[in-house]
């Protein structure tokens, strides 16, 4: 049996670490000052795969993640994860056309609690969700964060 592992980048955007379950699935993005969660500190193969594409990414090179990805929860969250991951690079949508898209056009807040609890920030794309009424919304890492990657992909949004 496999354990969970976890290592620390530097990046474009500060310290972020990225944690694999211990078969090369990415579990986990944490964003520069998040917790981070108690499992073994090493470099894998995965990890070291998952920090280079997001480098990529930050600097401007790479507009799609080629990675195995885990998430985990119920069947509405992975719908919801799994429809942020077909944003396309430099487009948004809203969270009630997120709501619409997957089949519960009334839970546009509970896309936004998906979005606020997504454990794979940057790789699942929610930083390209916003709200209906304008607005960049909130982001894991601060809504400054959330603002520079979506310029960083050519969106302005005021």
């Amino acid at each position: 049996m496999h354990r969970p592992v976890i290592c620390s980048f530097f990046t474009l955007i500060g310290t972020v670490s990225i944690s694999e379950d211990g078969e090369g699935m990415i579990t986990g993005v944490y964003l520069p000052c998040s917790n981070l969660p108690h499992m073994e500190d090493r470099l894998t193969e995965p990890l070291q795969e998952a920090a280079k594409q997001i480098n990529e990414y930050l600097s401007g090179k790479r507009m799609e993640f080629d990675l195995d990805l885990k998430y985990e929860g119920s069947d509405f969250r992975s719908r919801v994860m799994e429809e942020l991951n077909r944003i396309p690079y430099g487009e948004t949508r809203t969270y009630r056309q997120i709501a619409e898209s997957i089949g519960y056009p009334n839970s546009a807040r509970a896309v936004g609690t998906a979005c606020a609890e997504n454990p794979i920030p940057i790789l699942v794309p929610c930083h390209r969700v916003v709200p209906s009424s304008g607005g960049y919304g909130n982001y894991s890492g601060g809504t400054l964060l959330k603002k520079r990657l979506l310029n960083l992909e050519g969106v302005r949004l005021d």
